[in-house]
């Protein structure tokens, strides 16, 4: 459902959002450094607190059904968010890329993964309003990787440059050292780039992969743009502190593949249901909606998203923790 928010609210809020985007990217560049656990604290609930307070005048502005939605969105895309967390830790690993320039990295690459998201946000809103049945290609898709997840198959560990990466090396006149956080760099009197160029476009265009999962799931909560994009934005922008936050502690989700599993597999049975529902298919109930499928309320998604994250979590803490004292 598109909610009926007051444009002048959609253009202040975006634009509040860019200029939140552009005060951090200016903070990043201007004092690179290793943030502290307390620094990236007190980041993480800022961004979190930011998110609520949205959520809070959301409410206020459009009523109970889209904030609901947002929270749900949120909470999910940022859930989805942290698995990619272990890519974006292989990918520093990967690069050699300095700990104090970790921060700009981690920025950049969000920016584009946000822009890159835009896109696929308005192209999917462009389908699902003329093609409806597309719901039962999201819902299978994502069932399938929830099935995944279950039986481990994760290739996280596995990074692989992709054709956009390979490219940049074959087009552009790339040196193999750093040179601080610059992207271009003088060797013998010739300009080229440094592989800060390379790193930005790896993480921007690997969130991106990351998103052909995150973006039907977030459409299975709700399908308002405006919506769906600020619930990327809020996950993306708290992702990179919590880059810094979680460090080793990422280890110790052990469960968290599970709970992702469970979150993804309900939105994609949401989404066949609400496929059945709107159905639009001749050979299906004769182009007809299937009285019997039942709609699944926002209460019972959130429901199911934060019961399924405190479990993983609690017992990832739990089962990690024994790990550790047997070892001792």
């Amino acid at each position: 459902m598109v909610h009926e928010l007051p444009a002048w609210f959609q253009a202040v809020a975006l634009g509040a959002m860019g200029v939140l985007l552009v005060a951090d990217l200016v903070v990043v560049a201007r004092r690179p450094h290793v943030p502290s656990l307390r620094e990236s604290a007190l980041w993480v609930a800022f961004y979190v607190a930011l998110a609520l307070a949205f959520f809070g005048i959301l409410w206020a502005v459009g009523g109970q059904a889209p904030a609901g939605e947002f929270v749900a969105g949120w909470l999910t895309e940022y859930s989805l968010s942290v698995d990619n967390l272990f890519v974006f830790v292989i990918i520093m690993t990967r690069f050699s890329v300095p700990r104090e320039y970790q921060q700009r990295v981690l920025m950049v690459g969000i920016i584009v993964a946000l822009v890159l998201r835009a896109g696929f946000i308005l192209a999917g809103a462009a389908v699902i309003e003329r093609f409806v049945w597309v719901f039962y290609l999201f819902g299978a898709f994502l069932i399938y990787t929830a099935i995944k997840l279950l039986r481990g198959d994760d290739d996280a560990e596995e990074f692989e440059e992709n054709a956009l990466i390979r490219a940049l090396r074959r087009v552009l006149p790339l040196h193999h050292e750093y040179d601080g956080g610059r992207l271009r760099t003088d060797v013998g009197g010739k300009r080229l780039f440094t592989p800060m160029v390379v790193v930005f476009v790896a993480i921007g265009s690997t969130d991106v992969l990351f998103a052909l999962d995150s973006i039907p799931a977030i459409f299975g909560l709700t399908q308002d743009p405006f919506i769906v994009f600020s619930t990327n934005l809020f996950a993306l922008m708290g992702l990179r502190q919590l880059y810094f936050l979680l460090g080793g502690l990422l280890e110790r989700l052990v469960y968290l593949p599970y709970a992702l599993a469970v979150i993804l597999g309900f939105i994609g049975l949401k989404l066949i249901l609400e496929a059945l529902h709107a159905n639009q298919l001749s050979f299906l109930n004769g182009g007809q909606g299937v009285s019997w499928a039942p709609e699944i309320p926002i209460w019972l998604s959130l429901l199911v998203i934060l019961g399924s994250l405190t479990t993983a979590t609690v017992a990832s803490l739990v089962r990690t923790r024994r790990r550790d004292a047997l070892a001792d």
